[in-house]
């Protein structure tokens, strides 16, 4: 099987080699490499290598060494063309066919680049000519040195329409070999081809090895239509498939373990010349997909560079967008966002490479960017609100393709929301409904109060005492709990207010947690599996101790044998319940301490009002014997 260079190269950057090692050898992360048993010879100590920036493996024990191509023929009993093949297939790539054009085809790519090298050097002598004299002075006046400007082989397309087209002609290059390459334009019309860059400072673009396969263009001229202006796609140029900076920059990346991208050619050089190596560009488009995977080929978690503007944010949330649904395990991306009025260029001329160093360390992970997009502006302040918000989050995680990632980004937002709607239910309007009722109570049913000295009045009261009001608040956690476990289906509806409750009974709030989580996993919330969660987490020896208190016998809707919709109706009336005994305890330790602390007549007001709900809802539970179900065998009195 006769493939190019250029197709296999392809074919081993669609892989991560640890991704496919990984499926024979268990693989440890060691620094920028991994390591594992050989499988290639028997060993007890790992010395078996992986690579991902580099793409080859190295056992230190038998010598054995090679590309993913070569692992899989290997390991698979395979050979060269059905590796191929089962390879291709993974990734959607054809595999060319070994015809007479193919080679053909590879022959004339071969020289195509041989003129675009040719085209890149008389490029950069022009620079340096009279010609050229204008952006010579233009760019040295950017700030970039002698040597910078060789290094990234910058030259000048002087401003004649047919300047590159007569020199490359007297070189033997023929004008269909420049046509095709993008560097000359031939009208529809049937006129003579010209020069498609002139007048412009010239940025050589090449490819993984660094050869040179297109160019971007920077106008001088005021008049310009286009301030930038970059190649066609060509035969050899595929723009949403290439990096700017990308060669350089895939050895630096490795020695530096990460890579950055910025927006254009001008922030990748001066970052270079101040010693930032691995830095790299789109070229003129967003970013795309395929650009994505060549990232992460060079580092787990690329660093994606955007102006601070609006525009900048905008840009970010469109990479959040296409880098989601890819998102998979140890690969993401990280945000950094530039000062107002800055880009990499300026910031880095200004203020040296440490300036930047700060903003790296500084770069927002993927997953808070993506949810500041998504509740930045959005009011949760309403329980159709908050569902509304519940509904945009989950709908966006759900493009995620990878199954563990998406799981742990459900569960990291379920927390998210969770404390964010806790703050809604602390936040202006349940302060005001509570201080309104209580006389100065600061804070919602499921936050802590302000801890203030008592001064030892409530421990006179029946659900003050330690003893009465403990075993009282206790044996309704219990119930809540018990509920929940026997009748978990609950939790759909109540997710919100069950997150929020602060349990004092030992073990209660672990217990709810792992409820919680089994939650958030998305399976069904049936009984056996909820106990079977449980048990594993370690918890179900408690809720059998819950199950064996006859104290808590009497409230029937809490135990397996009620129907569900019993169950959330006596769940619903008991957790009404607790939060209202909660809130006048919270109350009455509140206006109590004011009033020991500074004895006020509105101090005074407030103490004997919260005093009075406080006696009044212990008068109302003291005529209760339990929480029973009466009419039939579950009815509320």
């Amino acid at each position: 099987m006769a493939l190019s260079p250029q197709f296999l190269d392809e074919l081993k950057h669609r892989f991560t080699l640890s991704d496919v090692v990984g499926r024979q050898v268990k693989l440890v992360r060691r620094g920028r490499e991994s390591t594992g048993l050989c499988p290639f010879h028997s060993e007890k100590t790992p010395s078996f290598t992986v690579n991902d920036q580099k793409g080859f493996y190295h056992c230190f024990g038998c010598g054995a060494h090679g590309s993913v191509i070569d692992f899989v023929m290997n390991t698979q009993g395979m050979n060269f063309p059905e590796t191929i093949e089962v390879l291709a297939g993974e990734v959607g790539l054809e595999v060319p066919k070994p015809s007479r054009e193919e080679v053909e085809r590879q022959k004339e790519r071969a020289t195509l680049t041989e003129v675009m090298q040719a085209v890149a050097q008389w490029y950069q002598t022009q620079l340096r000519a009279k010609a050229g004299k204008q952006a010579y002075d233009y760019i040295k006046g950017r700030g970039l040195t002698d040597e910078t400007l060789s290094r990234f082989g910058m030259g000048y397309a002087p401003s004649s329409r047919s300047a590159l087209k007569d020199a490359m002609m007297a070189r033997d290059i023929g004008e269909d070999q420049l046509i095709e390459t993008g560097m000359l334009i031939k009208p529809d019309s049937g006129g003579a081809s010209y020069d498609r860059f002139r007048d412009r400072l010239m940025f050589p673009i090449t490819d993984r090895q660094g050869r040179v396969i297109a160019f971007g263009g920077r106008a001088l001229s005021k008049d310009a239509k286009a301030k930038y202006l970059n190649s066609p796609e060509t035969n050899l140029f595929h723009k949403g498939a290439t990096l700017y900076n990308w060669a350089n920059a895939r050895a630096a990346s490795y020695d530096a373990g990460q890579v950055m991208v910025v927006e254009g050619y001008m922030d990748v050089i001066a970052l270079a010349q101040y010693g930032i190596n691995y830095a790299v560009a789109p070229l003129g488009t967003a970013l795309t997909e395929e650009q994505i995977m060549h990232l992460w080929q060079m580092a787990d978690e690329p660093i994606l560079s955007f102006d601070g503007d609006n525009a900048g944010q905008r840009a970010a949330g469109r990479a959040v967008e296409r880098a989601l649904p890819m998102l998979k395990p140890g690969k993401s991306l990280r945000f950094m966002m530039m000062p107002e009025g800055d880009d990499p260029d300026s910031l880095v001329q200004r203020e040296g490479k440490g300036a930047i160093e700060a903003l790296i360390d500084k770069a927002n992970p993927l997953a808070n960017v993506l949810w500041q997009s998504l509740t930045a502006g959005v009011q949760s302040d309403t329980p159709e609100r908050r569902a509304g918000l519940e509904k945009k989050i989950f709908g966006r995680l759900s493009e995620i393709q990878d199954e563990n990632v998406k799981t742990l980004y459900q569960r990291e937002y379920r927390d998210r929301i969770f404390q964010l709607f806790r703050g809604n239910r602390g936040g202006q309007q349940g302060r005001k409904a509570i201080s309104s009722r209580n006389g100065g109570f600061k804070q919602g049913f499921g936050g802590k109060p302000r801890p203030l000295p008592a001064t030892g009045l409530l421990s006179q009261t029946r659900l003050g005492r330690s003893a009465g009001g403990r075993a009282i608040t206790d044996t309704t956690e219990k119930l809540l709990m018990l509920t929940l476990v026997n009748h978990p289906e609950i939790m759909i509806r109540h997710e919100e207010e069950i997150g929020l409750l602060e349990f004092t009974v030992p073990g209660l709030e672990n217990m709810r947690n792992a409820l919680l989580e089994k939650a958030s996993i998305g399976d069904t919330l049936d009984r056996e599996a909820v106990h079977t969660h449980l048990e594993a987490s370690g918890h179900m020896a408690a809720v059998r101790i819950m199950m064996n208190d006859k104290a808590l016998r009497g409230d029937w809707f809490a135990w397996p044998e009620a129907a569900l919709s019993d169950a959330l109706t006596g769940f619903e009336h008991l957790m009404s319940r607790y939060q209202h005994i909660t809130a006048a305890k919270h109350a009455y330790e509140q206006a109590e301490a004011e009033y020991a602390a500074e004895m006020t007549d509105a101090n005074h007001e407030r103490f004997v009002a919260a005093q009075a709900a406080f006696r009044a809802l212990e008068e109302k539970e003291a005529d209760k014997d339990g929480y029973r179900l009466e009419s039939g065998r579950f009815s509320f009195n």
